[in-house]
C-alpha cells in the first residue's frame, strides 16, 4: 500500500499538473474515475450528500473514512485525496484519522487552518488558528504519517499572511501547499518564487477564484488542481430538471439519456471492477 501512495509523488516529477475530481458518493466516484486518475474526497460534497447540509463542520471523522473505505474499495488504482477539514478539531484525532486512512490507501489528506466555526473556503466570515497552534498540529499528523502525502490548507485572505503561513507550513514539512479562496492567479505566482513546494488550487464553479484551464493553471505554477464540486453541481441541475418535467407531465417519465439498461451496464461494471482487483 506505501508504494502505491509514493506514485503520487513519483507522478508529480513526471506530470506538470495532475488534476483531482470531486465527489460527493461512490456512485459519482465510480463515474468520474473512468475520466480520471485522481479523486477528491470533498468536505462540501460530502456535508451535501451524506448529512444535506452545508460544509461548516458537521462531517464526523468516523464517517469520512467509512466514505474513503467504500471509495477505495471500488477504486483500488486511483490516487485518492481526502479534505479532513481541521483534522476535526483535536490534533490525536486529526492523527488517529490520518492513520486510518493512510491504511485504507488513501493517497494524501488536506488539512486547513480555519478555527470553528468553520466555512467552506470561498465563503466569507472564516477564522484563522494562531499560526503556532496549526503548526503544532501540522507537525504531529507529519510525524504520525508514514508515506501519505500531507496538503497544509491555509484560508488567510492577505497576501502576506497567505505567504507566511505558506513559508511556516512547507518548513514544517508539509508535501504542498494550498491557500484557498483566492481571487488572482497573481497570489499563485507570489507563492511559487517563495515556497519551494508544490502548489495547488481549488476550482468550485460559482466561488471566489477566477475560472481557469489546467493549462492556465500550469503556466501559473500550480501543480494539483481539485476540482471540488463539479459533479455535486451536475446531479442537483439534473435532479432539478428531472423533477420539474415529471411534474409537468402529470408524472409521466421522459425519455432520458440514461435508463435501466445504462446504468446496470455501470454498476455491472464496477462489480466487474471489484472482483478482479
Amino acid at each position: 500500500m506505501n508504494e502505491f501512495m509514493n506514485c503520487l509523488r513519483e507522478e508529480l516529477t513526471t506530470r506538470d499538473i495532475i488534476p483531482f475530481i470531486g465527489v460527493y458518493d461512490v456512485f459519482s466516484a465510480s463515474i468520474a474515475a473512468k475520466y480520471y486518475k485522481g479523486i477528491f474526497i470533498s468536505g462540501f460534497g460530502f456535508a451535501a450528500s451524506y448529512y444535506g447540509l452545508p460544509d461548516i463542520g458537521f462531517i464526523s471523522w468516523s464517517d469520512t473514512v467509512a466514505f474513503v473505505q467504500r471509495v477505495r474499495t471500488l477504486l483500488p488504482h486511483h490516487h485518492i485525496l481526502v479534505d479532513i477539514d481541521d483534522g476535526y478539531v483535536d490534533t490525536e484525532v486529526a492523527c488517529h484519522v490520518v492513520s486510518l486512512l493512510e491504511s485504507i490507501g488513501a493517497a494524501g489528506v488536506i488539512i486547513e487552518d480555519q478555527k470553528r466555526p468553520r466555512r467552506c473556503g470561498h465563503v466569507d466570515g472564516k477564522l484563522l488558528m494562531e499560526l503556532d497552534e496549526f503548526l503544532e498540529k501540522l507537525k504531529q499528523v507529519l510525524a504520525t504519517r508514514k508515506n501519505m502525502f500531507v496538503v497544509a490548507r491555509t484560508d488567510a485572505g492577505e497576501i502576506s499572511e497567505i505567504t507566511k503561513r505558506a513559508k511556516a507550513y512547507a518548513e514544517a514539512g508539509a508535501d504542498a501547499i494550498l491557500a484557498d479562496g483566492i481571487k488572482d492567479l497573481d497570489v499563485i505566482k507570489t507563492l511559487k518564487n517563495q515556497v519551494n513546494k508544490p502548489l495547488v488550487f481549488n476550482q468550485i464553479a460559482g466561488g471566489k477564484s477566477p475560472e481557469c484551464s489546467l493549462t492556465d493553471l500550469k503556466e501559473a505554477g500550480v501543480s494539483l488542481v481539485n476540482y471540488s464540486t463539479p459533479c455535486l453541481f451536475a446531479v442537483q441541475s439534473a435532479i432539478e430538471n428531472e423533477m420539474k418535467l415529471l411534474r409537468e407531465h402529470d408524472g409521466l417519465l421522459q425519455k432520458q439519456h440514461v435508463g435501466l439498461p445504462e446504468c446496470n451496464t455501470h454498476l455491472n461494471q464496477n462489480l466487474v471492477n471489484r472482483k478482479n482487483q
